[in-house]
């Protein structure tokens, strides 16, 4: 029993020191990196380091704090603004739900992957997974509720796009490039250390 209650305090603290460490990726400049369309976010290593770490449920919450201050600065950024004077329920839901998402997937990716693959390529595999979920899913709810609005078909000409699908590859491009690619090494080198020494 106390070895029960020892874990899930461990976990506890782990879970919110992954959230202090979210709070703080978000209101700095050290969470996103700025470029001429959508920002490149590193806060998804963070939440797949919980989401790994902590299971899926962990995950989940870590991806509903990261989905939440994306929500807040939408208020602050010419795109989020934009998204906000549209449709202030799907700019809720694209940024948050689309989150909390991301962060369950890649638990139930390891958990699976785990079991299958053994630990070090499960590893690998959802902190790669984080990433890609987290741009696709967006994109994915951003189409969903925005892709027929005028702003959004105004990219769609400039960028020359003749689908929906051709338009998130042009859209994201190198963004979700560089999101995969930091969140592939550092959180896999976090987690590999975390999940040493938790052994």
């Amino acid at each position: 029993m106390k070895k029960d209650n020892h874990s899930t305090t461990t976990e506890f603290v782990q879970l919110a020191l992954l959230v202090a460490i979210i709070l703080i990726m978000a209101f700095t400049p050290i969470g996103y990196i700025k470029t001429l369309g959508l920002e490149i976010t590193l806060i998804v290593v963070p939440v797949a380091v919980g989401a790994v770490a902590l299971g899926p449920k962990g995950g989940a919450v870590l991806g509903a704090i990261f989905g939440i201050t994306s929500f807040i600065q939408s208020f602050t950024t010419p795109f989020g603004a934009m998204m906000l004077g549209i449709n202030p329920v799907g700019t809720f839901i694209t940024c948050v739900a689309a989150r909390v998402l991301v962060g369950l997937f890649t638990g139930l990716i390891y958990k699976a992957l785990r079991k299958k693959t053994g630990q070090n390529l499960s590893i690998y595999l959802a902190s790669l997974s984080c990433p890609l979920l987290n741009t696709v899913l967006f994109m994915s709810f951003l189409i969903l509720f925005f892709y027929q609005t005028d702003y959004i078909q105004g990219i769609v000409t400039v960028l020359g796009a003749a689908n929906p699908f051709v338009f998130v590859i042009l859209f994201v491009g190198i963004n979700g490039l560089v999101e995969a690619t930091a969140c592939f090494v550092v959180g896999s080198a976090i987690l590999k250390v975390l999940l040493h020494i938790k052994r």
